[in-house]
C-alpha cells in the first residue's frame, strides 16, 4: 500500500470529525450568519498569513536528502504568497476594516495551530509541514467551493465578492493535492512517514478546535 493511500485511510476519521462539526454543517447548508462568516475569516487570515512563513521555515531546514520536499515548498510559496490580501478584501465586503482585520489576534486554537507548525518544522522534522499542507489543501479543495456557494446563497449575495479566497482556492488546490500526492510518494523512511501522519492528525485536531471556538 502506498504511503498516500495509507494516509487517507489512517486520517479519514479526522476528516469525518471535521465534516461533522456544526459550523461546517452550517457552512455547507447555507446557514452561516454574516457575523459567523466574519469571525471565521478573521481567524482564517492568520492561518493564511503564516502559511508561507511556515513553509519557508521548513524549506530552510530540509537536507539534500529531501530536496524534492524543499523544491515543492519553494513552488508552493511562490503560488501562495500574498493570499492573505484576498482574505482582507473579503472581510472588507463584510464591513471589517483592514487595520482591524490585521491587528486583531487570532483565537487560541488558531494560535496553537500556527505555533505547532512552526515548532514541528524546527524541532521535530521539516517534513511535518506536509501535514499542514495536506490538511489545508484537502479542506480547501473538498469544501471550499461548496462552502462559498452555500454561504453566498444563504445570504443572497452574488459570487465572488466576499468569497474570493474560498472560491479561488477550491479549484487551485485540486492541482496542489495531486502534486502533493506525488511528493508524498517519494517519502520512504518509515520514521518520516510517521511524523507526517502525526502532523496531519494534529492539524486536523487543531483546525477542529478552531471550528468549535
Amino acid at each position: 500500500m502506498s504511503f498516500f493511500i495509507n494516509l487517507i485511510e489512517t486520517t479519514d476519521q479526522s476528516r469525518r470529525d471535521l465534516e461533522s462539526q456544526q459550523k461546517v454543517q452550517d457552512m455547507l447548508n447555507g446557514e452561516m450568519t454574516a457575523d459567523g462568516y466574519r469571525r471565521f475569516l478573521m481567524d482564517l487570515y492568520h492561518i493564511v498569513l503564516h502559511f508561507c512563513p511556515i513553509m519557508a521555515a521548513a524549506a530552510s531546514r530540509c537536507p539534500d536528502s529531501f530536496l524534492a520536499v524543499r523544491q515543492h515548498l519553494y513552488h508552493s510559496i511562490d503560488e501562495e504568497k500574498g493570499h492573505e490580501a484576498m482574505v482582507v478584501a473579503d472581510l472588507k465586503t463584510f464591513g471589517v476594516d483592514e487595520k482591524v482585520a490585521t491587528s486583531t489576534p487570532p483565537s487560541p486554537p488558531v494560535q496553537a495551530m500556527i505555533a505547532y507548525n512552526y515548532y514541528a518544522a524546527d524541532r521535530i522534522h521539516p517534513c511535518t509541514v506536509l501535514g499542514m499542507l495536506y490538511v489545508l489543501e484537502i479542506i480547501s479543495s473538498v469544501y471550499g467551493g461548496q462552502v462559498a456557494t452555500s454561504i453566498a446563497e444563504g445570504m443572497n449575495m452574488p459570487l465572488p465578492e466576499g468569497f474570493t479566497f474560498l472560491e479561488s482556492h477550491a479549484s487551485m488546490d485540486l492541482d496542489h493535492m495531486a502534486n502533493l500526492r506525488t511528493l508524498l510518494g517519494t517519502i520512504e523512511d518509515p520514521a518520516v512517514q510517521q511524523v507526517v501522519t502525526y502532523s496531519i492528525e494534529m492539524n486536523f485536531y487543531l483546525f477542529i478546535a478552531f471550528l468549535k471556538h
